[in-house]
């Protein structure tokens, strides 16, 4: 039996609302037990971590997160993604089927599943397309899929136009109670376009779509789950009408629940000033209007999950005209100081701004884990949430720095990640 014991210890558990002072113990990689009261009658007599106050918490689930792995590992491999999310508080990882070919087959699941195990520091959790190619026209196996180990399915950043298909998908999936994510762009409104449509737009110059483009797939899906009862998640929104429309599903008790990106917490449309392509996103920057919304939404508990729609990009495919560069930012990194930023800004507690990542995405991919409780996976980030710093690209441990965040000043990162008890990232070390 192997033993670790972290001492004085901030202990939160989102789940439960705990916040207190006291120890934690791991044994044979899960918590054995934790509280005020442990080991307050002496030294335990195995390994111990000295926590000097800091929060201990559930490590972060990252429920959308691109790689290049299999077809461009040039972009970013499961191996460095995962560095990266360790570096960043993230123990689990849930990857998007965008990659060549694409995880539409059982085989492919399997081979995320094994090429993860060998060579990720953290958990990776593959999700599988929910049409085959990612082209919208046929579904996949949903059942041989989940039983090869995927967790969710959906197109990725592919919004699956066919409102037949869609249906019969959702459909598909209830008989077996799988997951539906789904990706909210109208494409006949999108396509060829590159930022939301408003006077900013405009003045660039920038060919741009309007914002409702995601409020009539949000409102189209919505009736569907309404239709089929199927479990759907919206990976991710980025607008208030699209939030209106998600309330008032979730008022008439739709099983339906629904994300927002950091990016899109943190940044609006002016941050693209002279055609910064770093923060070129899909879905693109928003008005302020529609990012005071997003904030609103997570601090009122509309929005369950804050997700890093991490999406590493080739410095090639970047440094282009703004038309023409790819979409997509690194996010792994950052997506803990946004969601520490809501907790500086007194919009949510610190347990609540961590249930984002934590606890809410492990209830909807029915996980044992993103919780402080006896027998749950030690997956454990040690976080100091008032320490200041400015990001610098060169930093990040991710293969690509497309960063929207570059010289952003942060308050708060993890000191220390790890997965079954066992230190994965160590920033003390790092520093060396």
């Amino acid at each position: 039996m192997t033993r670790t014991a972290f001492l004085n210890a901030r202990l939160i558990d989102p789940a439960s609302g705990l916040d207190e002072l006291g120890a934690l113990l791991v044994e044979d990689g899960k918590i054995a037990d934790f509280g005020s009261r442990l080991f307050a009658d002496g030294k335990p007599d195995c390994p111990t971590v000295d926590c000097k106050g800091h929060v201990l918490a559930p490590g972060l689930i990252d429920m959308r997160v691109f790689t290049g792995e299999p077809g461009s590992e040039h972009r970013e491999t499961l191996g460095s993604a995962s560095e990266a999310a360790a570096a960043g508080g993230v123990t689990t990882m849930v990857v998007m089927p965008n990659t060549d070919p694409v995880i539409d087959a059982p085989s492919l699941v399997d081979f995320i599943t094994r090429r993860a195990a060998a060579t990720a520091r953290v958990r990776v959790l593959p999700m599988a397309a929910l049409t085959r190619g990612l082209a919208g026209e046929t579904m996949t196996e949903i059942g041989l899929l989940m039983e090869a180990g995927a967790v969710a399915f959906g197109d990725g950043d592919r919004t699956i136009a066919n409102a037949r298909v869609m249906r019969r998908a959702l459909s598909y999936a209830s008989n077996f109670d799988a997951l539906v994510v789904g990706h909210a762009e109208d494409p006949a409104l999108t396509e060829g376009t590159a930022m939301t449509e408003g006077e900013f737009a405009m003045r660039l110059g920038v060919s741009a779509a309007p914002a409702i483009a995601e409020t009539i797939i949000v409102e189209r899906d919505i009736r569907l789950v309404e239709l089929t009862g199927a479990r759907y998640h919206l990976g991710q929104i980025s607008c208030k009408s699209a939030l209106e429309a998600v309330i008032a599903a979730k008022a008439r008790g739709l099983p339906i629940t629904c994300a927002v990106s950091a990016h899109h917490l943190a940044l609006n449309e002016l941050d693209v000033a002279s055609y910064l392509t770093f923060r070129k996103v899909k879905p693109p920057l928003r008005s302020e209007a529609d990012r005071a919304a997003m904030v609103a939404g997570v601090a009122e508990g509309a929005i369950d999950v804050i997700v890093s729609s991490h999406d590493p990009q080739a410095a090639d495919t970047k440094r282009q005209t703004f038309a023409h560069a790819a979409f997509g930012a690194v996010g792994l990194e950052t997506l803990l100081p946004v969601v520490l930023g809501l907790y500086h800004d007194g919009r949510a507690s610190l347990a609540n701004a961590l249930k984002t990542v934590t606890a809410a995405p492990a209830a909807i991919l029915g996980l044992d884990a993103g919780r402080l409780a006896k027998g749950a996976p030690a997956d454990l980030a040690l976080i100091d949430p008032d320490a200041p710093y400015i990001l610098e690209p060169s930093s990040l441990h991710s293969r690509a720095l497309n960063t929207p965040f570059e010289d952003r000043r942060f308050m708060g990162y993890a000191l220390a990640t790890f997965v079954g008890g066992e230190c994965v990232y160590d920033r003390a070390k790092e520093a060396r």
